[in-house]
């Protein structure tokens, strides 16, 4: 029977980012992946998404240019090259991590691997003595009784990655950070977009203000939406769908996409096996998976309580620490637009705010709709994370003109 220190199940930035510090402190390390290497993040995820948003933004800011001196057709989209490029970046990106493996000596299995014991793996029949046994199998998209996935009217997130043209209209239930995402990328896209959301507000584990805040955008944008509402059912015609909603509405669209989060995939549960990522059911964050995988191998500790929430698009929204609702106590608050910013102005991207909260001289929370918002909250985390004073940053030098100055701006009128 093969011998190794580690086996790793699963490839995502779990089991990739375990794998590889495994491997950086001499560790013999055989990984298994039934799919393509890098996981969910890598192939159906983060970076598919984050490649077609970019292109959604660069299309939207080029169609409303006009009073920046550019003019361009609007009617150019050539919605293939963008699904191309997607494939291109996925692969490259793939590739890298493939050779990545193999120059630190990683062992890769690319078949379905069953957990035997805590020290037992077997794959095609061949089973691997390991050590440590860490289960990084990942997640996938939640099932709603009565709507369950079709792949033609009712959709995935996978599905839409998957487009080869882009439908006239879609109706996208939920609205958390992948039917944000898909709406932002849709509706620049020309596609119109109608969001059911069963809560009272978009996006409802944000901050009030940022969900507000969302809201206000998406009207100008003209992206529907209805919160406090639900499914009740959907007729599939020939070649649409009758969406009927809980407040007696009904849509007909082409398609409708389930965004209502995603669930840990089946694995077996073994005593003694280490389970990270998406497959633990805790924070389904790729950053949060990176951050078990090295505390479990090298012990770099994290504080679980501070990891950064961030959906991506124009402009991007970020948070970390506590929503305003959620205080029970005394606490500061200030809150900025994003307009009172001259980067803003010169980067035509008014929309948006900064939020901090704080208690005893310490930031407890902080939330930004802004450009580079995913940037901007890294400050805080920092600062969060380093126990840093109100009066110790606001030492601190921020450059100007940046989105930056406006955390300056907030600790300056904390109140």
């Amino acid at each position: 029977m093969e011998r190794y220190d580690f086996g790793i199940i699963g490839s995502g930035p779990a089991g990739y980012t375990a794998a590889l510090s495994a491997a950086s402190i001499g560790k013999k390390v055989i990984l298994f992946e039934k799919d393509l290497i890098g996981g969910v993040c890598l192939n159906k995820g983060c970076i598919p998404t984050k490649t077609m948003l970019h292109s959604a933004e660069i299309f939207y800011n080029a169609a409303n240019s006009l009073e920046l001196g550019i003019c361009v057709d609007k009617s150019s989209l050539d919605f293939s090259t963008i699904i191309e490029r997607k494939k291109s970046v996925v692969e490259k990106l793939r590739n890298g991590l493939e050779r990545s493996f193999k120059n630190s000596g990683i062992i890769t299995i690319n078949s379905e691997a069953h957990i035997i014991d805590k020290n037992t793996i077997e794959a095609d029949g061949i089973k691997y003595f390991c050590s440590q046994i860490i289960a990084a199998v990942g997640s996938k998209p939640k099932i709603i009784d009565g709507l369950e996935y079709d792949h033609k009217y009712i959709l995935s997130s996978d599905d839409v990655l998957n487009f080869e043209k882009l439908p006239e209209k879609i109706v996208i239930i939920g609205s958390g950070a992948i039917g944000i995402e898909f709406s932002r990328i849709l509706s620049a896209f020309n596609v119109d977009v109608t969001i059911v959301e069963i809560a009272e507000n978009l996006l409802p584990n944000a901050d009030i203000d940022i969900s507000k805040r969302v809201e206000r955008i998406f009207n100008t944008r003209g992206i529907k939406f209805f919160t406090k509402t639900s499914v009740k059912k959907v007729e599939k015609l020939k070649d649409k769908i009758k969406v009927f909603l809980s407040n007696n509405e009904i849509i007909e669209s082409d398609c409708m996409l389930l965004a209502v989060g995603r669930t840990p995939n089946d694995i077996e549960k073994v005593d003694g096996v280490t389970y990270i990522g998406d497959a633990a059911g805790s924070i389904q964050l790729a950053h949060f998976a990176s951050k078990q995988a090295l505390n479990k191998i090298i012990q770099i500790p994290f504080d679980e309580n501070l990891v950064p929430s961030i959906i991506y698009g124009s402009p991007e929204i970020a948070w970390i620490g506590k929503r305003e609702q959620d205080i029970q106590t005394t606490y500061q608050k200030a809150m900025i637009p994003i307009s009172a910013l001259a980067k803003s102005h010169c980067d035509n991207a008014l929309d948006g705010m900064i939020k901090i909260l704080a208690k005893d001289n310490k930031i407890i929370g902080a939330h930004i709709i802004s450009n580079e918002a995913s940037s901007l909250i890294q400050q805080i985390v920092i600062a969060m994370q380093t126990n840093t004073t109100i009066e110790q940053l606001k030492a601190v030098c921020f450059g100007h003109p940046t989105y930056s100055e406006g955390i300056f701006d907030c600790l300056m009128r904390l109140k």
